[in-house]
């Protein structure tokens, strides 16, 4: 099968969308199917044989966050031509009404076309707004998936229509084998915690965490924390108590290899979100390494933790809870040896081998229900194939 994947985000900067998206891509070659990428990114960016380069991005405000796209004239042709080259049976398309490459792909695009959306956003002026220019090709679409039952709930309230829930990827081996580190594995004296995120952007929920950490190290006064994830680390802890700073140990990003063992080696790895999360990719990844996990109970991650079956949680925005939680934990050895067994076990349900499969199901279904629309008497309207040939 021909396949033809848009990511609307940059491959310069990691992200779970390109995350989701490469992982993909190497899924699928790896079962033998032809598959491009096309994506922005800049010309200085090494990218994988199977990444066509849209461009360079540029930094965009997009739920709030700081997204990387691409848009214009110059990129609608190299959307076109690299469409025209490509001969595709199925073109998949990421977060289709992101003002992007996918955008520009949905436009000039004929054939079997999916689309999967990942954004979690209840009221957004900007799909408001985008919204009725954007739908004759939205239409188009064949096949919706939505990759939590809150991107879910974006779709049905912004897009219109439904979307089959098939969740984000990971390769859960990756993970569960990777070597636990000396250096960051904690002690009963000195247990070790863990955060991952832009530490800049507020709605990773460093800041909570941070509020927290005078009563977790007033019961616990030997805790390290370790911190990866781009930003500045005197910008960020401007105004933090002196105790909780020295606590603190900074890695910068860290390359997939390190944020596995990471993973691995920590007593507890913290999630302090506190919104604008649909899945919770970050969270399957400590699962598969064997971490216990504590996170705030936005729905996103309720439903990744199986309702705290698979992983602690704690009232978001609530430092206090988050104190009160984490302490508990390091606290009790077994509890959470038995919440992190829970968690590896539920992790299986997100692996590639299972996800992929998922999505060729949908591709399969979309590239046949369009076949057979090209078979059916003139003016036969196909529920399904809404944008395939009448």
């Amino acid at each position: 099968m021909k396949v033809g994947i848009v990511c609307p985000y940059s491959f310069d900067v990691p992200g779970g969308v390109q995350f989701h998206v490469r992982d993909l891509a190497e899924h699928l070659i790896g079962l033998g199917h032809d598959v491009s990428v096309l994506a922005p990114a800049d010309s200085e960016t090494e990218l994988p044989d199977y990444v066509t380069s849209a461009g360079r991005a540029t930094a965009v405000r997009y739920n709030g966050s700081v997204a990387r796209l691409n848009f214009g004239p110059v990129t609608a042709s190299k959307v076109g031509r690299w469409l025209e080259a490509g001969e595709f049976d199925v073109l998949h398309l990421h977060e289709p009404v992101t003002p992007s490459v996918s955008v520009l792909a949905l436009m000039a695009a004929d054939g079997p076309i999916v689309a999967t959306f990942h954004t979690s956003m209840l009221r957004s002026r900007t799909m408001q707004t985008a919204y009725p220019i954007i739908r004759p090709s939205l239409e188009k679409i064949a096949g919706r998936i939505a990759v939590s039952e809150d991107a879910r709930r974006t779709v049905t309230t912004h897009v219109g229509g439904d979307a089959v829930v098939i969740p984000n990827g990971v390769y859960v081996d990756r993970f569960a084998d990777a070597p636990r580190r000396a250096a960051w594995m904690g002690s009963p004296a000195a247990p070790t915690i863990a955060f991952l995120g832009r530490m800049g952007e507020p709605r990773k929920g460093l800041p909570v965490l941070a509020a927290a950490l005078p009563a977790v190290l007033r019961a616990v006064p030997g805790l390290r924390v370790l911190v990866a994830g781009p930003g500045d680390p005197e910008e960020v802890t401007e105004g933090w108590p002196p105790e909780v700073v020295a606590a603190c140990t900074f890695l910068g990003s860290v390359s997939d290899a390190d944020k596995a063992s990471l993973l691995a080696s920590v007593d507890v790895y913290v999630a302090p979100n506190t919104g604008g999360e649909s899945f919770g990719i970050i969270l399957i990844e400590a699962m598969s390494a064997g971490a216990c996990v504590l996170a705030s109970d936005i729905s996103a991650f309720s439903r990744v933790l199986d309702g705290g079956a698979a992983g602690a949680m704690f009232a978001n925005e609530q430092p206090d809870d988050l104190a009160r939680v984490l302490v508990d934990l390091l606290g009790h050895a077994p509890r959470r040896a038995e919440l992190a067994e829970a968690g590896q076990r539920r992790a299986r349900l997100f692996d590639w081998s299972v996800v992929a499969g998922q999505i060729l199901a949908v591709y399969e279904t979309v590239i046949e229900g369009r076949a057979a629309a090209s078979w059916e008497p003139p003016h036969r309207w196909n529920r399904f194939l809404r944008g395939g040939a009448r």
